[in-house]
């Protein structure tokens, strides 16, 4: 609205006084009231998982390179029960976006887009006047919606020289092709987050998702990280040596850290073998026994794992220096989330894709100086289909339609609403025969899995049928989840309650597997 006032026209008599100041406050008003809408910084990395957070606990958080997460945890409230609804980054930043679970968004596996016809939170507040940015990580295949600018990387991305798919050129697909970068994804993304923000509107609150690649694998780091961690023994998590179902009762394989020796013992040989570069090969686990090859191979993992992180906070103290310089912290919520959590040795295991902590936990940290108190955590139980509600609460505008989250901003608040959810429902849709497909429920205490263990059309999953099975823990008595206590009659009663409880849920976010006569088969023998 254009407020300017020609004073010669006023004082001749050619301008309506009346109307002119009410247009004038009108515009004033209308400013300010965008200037109270707070910016949106939302930095998000994949796989970084809670163990090497150093500020969830756990045998390697005094080894975390982290002054940068500390610090927005000391402004902030750091989540300390935040799941994702399926442990795989595709579906995760989807139920992120949309605010719906996988079988609402469309988004079950690796293999699926997201629709860009689809509601977003993005869509939502480009809608209600702010700028919109996205800049690195996408992994969703369509054509980002709802952002005035991005610039994203074609599927994983690269770690080094990276190529950037541009807004201001055409979408060129699934075609790898775009801008090259020469540089460090990691630092680059940050760069372009940093100029871009620098570039907006001062008047208007702007959105910036600013999606790192780490820590994914390859799990590489910049030069200067290379001597992080030089002559540094990592402690082992205390369920390491779990060598199979034999050891705890679960009824899968899982993925073990042999399998990480077999693609780095490939890529030694050949580096064009495998899908992605690995740092500092060759490695070989030849001649060693079975307990030191396990052994080293977990060495090697953490120490390029965790000098991969710690780029990250290197970054993310680059962001928040931005914003001090630019006068915009007080007003300005800064996330930092990993879009799932990651294995690193426990059960023996690497990668993610099941509800066991480790892989469904999101580690998450929220500052915002103007309302949430500095330093404070949160117990409650947070789901990523949460994260839309509550971004569009403190922009002030709706959530995006047909959001099945919940904003927690009263619960970061310290004031969480009396009927705040008590229990999760997860489910994990790909089929293979080391991870069967499976639905989960938690509540503060307990957690039930059923291995349903069949694909059922799903993309990217394997023509494998697992036998049914189930899984119980007590996170109380058993926080590592090392003895599957299904079989536990003291347990019997509770157990029959989750399953009431897993159906219950399964009911309320309208995942009842209606047009699928075999699942409801499956259902019928396990007799739910």
């Amino acid at each position: 609205m254009n407020t300017h006032i020609d004073f010669k026209y006023l004082c001749a008599g050619l301008l309506p006084l009346a109307s002119t100041v009410v247009t004038v406050a009108a515009g004033t008003d209308a400013r300010n009231k965008e200037k109270e809408r707070p910016n949106i910084l939302f930095i998000l990395s994949d796989d970084h998982t809670s163990q090497t957070w150093g500020i969830y606990g756990g045998v390697l958080a005094d080894y975390a390179q982290n002054s940068n997460i500390r610090r927005l945890a000391n402004e902030g409230v750091v989540l300390d029960n935040c799941f994702c609804t399926n442990s795989i980054s595709t579906p995760s930043r989807a139920a992120m976006l949309t605010g719906r679970y996988s079988h609402t968004n469309g988004v079950y596996t690796l293999d699926d887009t997201l629709s860009t016809s689809l509601p977003t939170i993005a869509k939502t507040l480009q809608q209600s006047g702010y700028s919109t940015g996205l800049v690195g990580k996408w992994h969703l295949k369509s054509q980002p919606q709802g952002f005035d600018y991005y610039s994203v990387f074609h599927d994983q991305g690269e770690y080094r020289d990276p190529i950037f798919k541009n807004s201001d050129e055409p979408w060129p697909g699934q075609r790898n092709f775009g801008e090259r970068v020469k540089g460090f994804s990691t630092d680059i993304v940050t760069q372009k987050a940093i100029q871009w923000m620098k570039e907006q509107d001062k008047d208007q609150p702007f959105l910036m998702c600013c999606h790192f690649k780490a820590t994914h694998e390859p799990y590489d780091f910049p030069e200067r990280m290379r001597h992080l961690y030089d002559g540094v023994t990592f402690p082992e998590p205390e369920n390491f040596l779990d060598w199979g179902p034999e050891t705890n009762g679960r009824t899968f394989q899982g993925q073990p850290l042999e399998e990480m020796i077999r693609r780095w013992e490939i890529a030694s040989a050949d580096p064009d073998a495998w899908w992605c570069r690995y740092p500092e090969l060759p490695f070989s686990a030849k001649g060693m026994g079975k307990i030191a090859a396990r052994k080293a191979a977990y060495q090697k993992l953490i120490r390029d794992y965790m000098r991969c992180a710690a780029t990250v906070d290197d970054n993310i103290g680059k962001l928040l220096e931005a914003l001090d310089e630019m006068g915009i912290t007080d007003n300005t919520i800064v996330i930092y989330a990993a879009d799932q959590g990651y294995f690193l040795g426990e059960h023996g295991f690497f990668d993610k894709r099941m509800f066991y902590e480790e892989a469904a936990r999101m580690p998450f940290v929220i500052r915002y100086p103007r309302e949430l108190k500095a330093g404070t955590r949160l117990d409650d139980l947070i789901l990523n289909v949460d994260f839309a509600s509550t971004l569009a609460e403190f922009a002030g505008v709706e959530p995006p339609e047909g959001t099945q989250g919940r904003s927690f901003r009263k619960n970061l608040a310290g004031n969480t609403p009396g009927d705040w959810r008590k229990s999760i429902y997860y489910r994990y849709w790909t089929q293979h025969e080391i991870r069967p497909a499976h639905i989960g429920v938690r509540n503060d205490r307990y957690k039930l899995i059923f291995l349903y263990g069949d694909k059922l059309n799903m993309t990217g999953s394997s023509d494998y049928v697992s036998e049914p099975s189930w899984e119980f823990y007590d996170l109380q008595k058993d926080p590592g989840e090392n003895h599957n206590a299904y079989n536990d009659v003291k347990y019997a009663d509770i157990i029959r309650q989750m399953k009431k409880e897993m159906l219950h849920l399964r009911r309320e976010v309208g995942d009842t597997d209606a047009d699928s006569k075999r699942m409801r088969e499956i259902l019928k023998k396990e007799k739910l």
